[in-house]
């Protein structure tokens, strides 16, 4: 008897595929940073912009189903610099049970040129927002 197995994605599998591929693609940066209330010329501001924009919002103030308001969240304002930055090189998964959104975020934001000197400019931008 000659059985064959065939496997399917079930469609709630497919989105959730689809879904990740767009926000690692959108958090990954590139491009010209989106206007917003930047601090013109401020290293952690452009690179905040190129790298964290497209899911946390030009502002920090965060996007529906996707980045978190950087600027009123209290895991960010509890935590050292220190702390942040290890937080933001190792990034979250979506089944991670910290997470409140059940999105992923990739590490160093989906940039991995960044270094740790970068993120914490970034961090500096964040808290002045």
């Amino acid at each position: 008897m000659n059985i064959q197995c065939k496997r399917y994605i079930k469609a709630s599998d497919a989105s959730m595929i689809l879904l990740l591929a767009m926000l690692l693609s959108a958090c990954s940066g590139g491009g010209n940073p989106p206007a917003g209330n930047v601090v013109e010329g401020s290293v952690g501001a452009n690179l905040y912009q190129q790298t964290c924009a497209n899911c946390h919002g030009p502002d920090g103030k965060g996007l529906p189903n996707l980045g978190k308001d950087l600027t009123t969240s209290e895991f960010v304002q509890s935590q050292s610099d220190q702390a942040v930055l290890a937080f933001v090189k190792q990034g979250r998964l979506s089944n991670d049970p910290g997470t409140t959104t059940g999105v992923p975020m990739p590490p160093k934001g989906g940039n991995p040129a960044l270094t740790d000197e970068q993120i914490l400019e970034i961090i500096a931008f964040i808290r002045t927002q």
